[in-house]
């Protein structure tokens, strides 16, 4: 099955994520969709919970929300280095890529929008829209004063993002006047765009010559509004956003109160006599093996499951610090589960040789996929569920995975480190 991407035309969302695709050659199609009402249809919400876009469909089912679809698709590909040469580096484009989330998405939409017509026109919204703006492009060109791109020396997933969201604001309402501020934004704007890969998808962009407005900008009738039915307004405002439930993916974020963690939702309605927090006093204030022993006999197999986990790319691992550094972040990347999980990973090997990544993980329920979920970097390794009744040979990996200081598989520890 191909890579299918779901999406409205011209969504600046979806831009990124084509243009990683013609950077790593990832065939996507992009059937005919039109919104809101095919993103109101069953099927399409059982892809996507609020019935936004883009969806990427995957052989292994669908992914929701832009981002994680564009480092999915720039993911697929190491050599092509979209998500940098390094672990920092990766950190980095991540850095920018929610920086591009939270500083730019919105007021770039909030200005944008109501010229297209996909909202209405409020002056002090987009009067602060242009400020907030002209604040997170202050700090981009901070960053550009001395690199051709964000991160690296060659364009990464951060400048796709980053570039993508400024597709329709360079086009239409950045005026010269306003871009004469941002001398190196504007020259790292115009490198990008004018790359093959991004022109395969947004085609020539044009700077704008001058800003322009929204139809019958800035009228007063809003103002009278203003006093008494203020409320009201505000009303409209909210049955709106419910009509087109997301679908256009205007970039404004959703009031709306967050679902429980399905884990949570687990533990009211399959509860399991094994409590993690319990096993993690144990394991911290008992000696190995008597932790060992208490865990076997409380060890619940249907409310719980063990996992094996070894890193896909090993043979790159070669200096300890650096492999150091890849594990604590997984291991910081996983706080979203922390209540639900317990992990000890482990560096073994010979540094300078290749260095050894595995550990052991207890999970609550039986599907890693709540790793995967909190964690992309759980893409990064194999995971080897095991079997039940746990056997001997694999009691005692888990034991020596838990709680061996010297050596593990016959390899020496050189670091380790518990998620608890």
């Amino acid at each position: 099955m191909a890579l299918k991407l779901w999406t409205n035309p011209a969504n600046f969302r979806a831009f990124k994520v084509l243009i990683a695709a013609e950077y790593n050659g990832v065939e996507l199609e992009v059937p005919e969709f039109n919104h809101p009402s095919d993103s109101k249809s069953p099927d399409f919400l059982a892809k996507s919970p609020l019935g936004r876009v883009p969806v990427l469909e995957t052989p292994q089912g669908s992914i929701f929300e832009s981002n994680a679809i564009a480092r999915y698709v720039a993911r697929m590909r190491r050599d092509t280095e979209l998500y940098g040469v390094s672990f920092f580096e990766s950190a980095q484009v991540d850095s920018w890529i929610d920086f591009c989330a939270h500083e730019i998405e919105l007021p770039a939409t909030i200005w944008c929008y109501p010229v297209i017509g996909y909202m209405p026109y409020n002056d002090a919204a987009v009067s602060k829209a242009k400020e907030d703006l002209k604040i997170a492009l202050g700090a981009l060109e901070k960053a550009l004063l001395h690199r051709t791109y964000l991160v690296g020396d060659k364009i990464t997933l951060a400048d796709i993002t980053v570039a993508s969201a400024l597709v329709y604001p360079m086009k239409l309402v950045v005026s010269p006047e306003y871009r004469k501020a941002f001398p190196c934004v504007t020259r790292w704007f115009t490198t990008c765009v004018n790359q093959p890969q991004f022109k395969a998808v947004i085609g020539t962009v044009e700077l704008a010559k001058e800003e322009m407005t929204a139809e019958g900008a800035p009228k007063a009738p809003k103002k009278e509004k203003k006093p008494q039915p203020a409320k009201k307004a505000k009303k409209k405002k909210e049955d709106k956003k419910e009509e087109d439930d997301g679908s256009r993916d205007l970039g404004m974020p959703a009031e709306e109160k967050k679902a429980p963690h399905p884990l949570a939702v687990m533990d009211k309605e399959a509860k399991s006599p094994f409590v993690g927090d319990t096993w993690k006093k144990i394991y911290s204030n008992n000696s190995y093996e008597e932790s060992m022993k208490q865990f076997w006999e409380i060890f619940d197999a249907e409310g719980w499951s063990l996992w094996i986990c070894r890193y896909k790319y090993n043979a790159e691992n070669t200096r300890l610090f650096m492999t150091s550094n890849l594990v604590g972040g997984f291991i910081q990347r996983s706080g979203e589960i922390r209540k639900w999980a317990f992990g000890c990973m482990q560096i073994t090997g010979e540094e300078g040789k290749e260095l050894i990544v595995s550990g052991a993980w207890l999970i609550r329920g039986q599907s890693i996929q709540p790793m995967v979920d909190a964690n992309d970097d759980a893409n990064w390794y194999d995971w080897v569920k095991v079997a039940t009744p746990v056997s001997d040979a694999d009691k005692a990996l888990v034991t020596e995975m838990w709680c061996s200081e010297t050596t593990v598989e016959g390899r020496p520890v050189l670091d380790g480190k518990v998620f608890k």
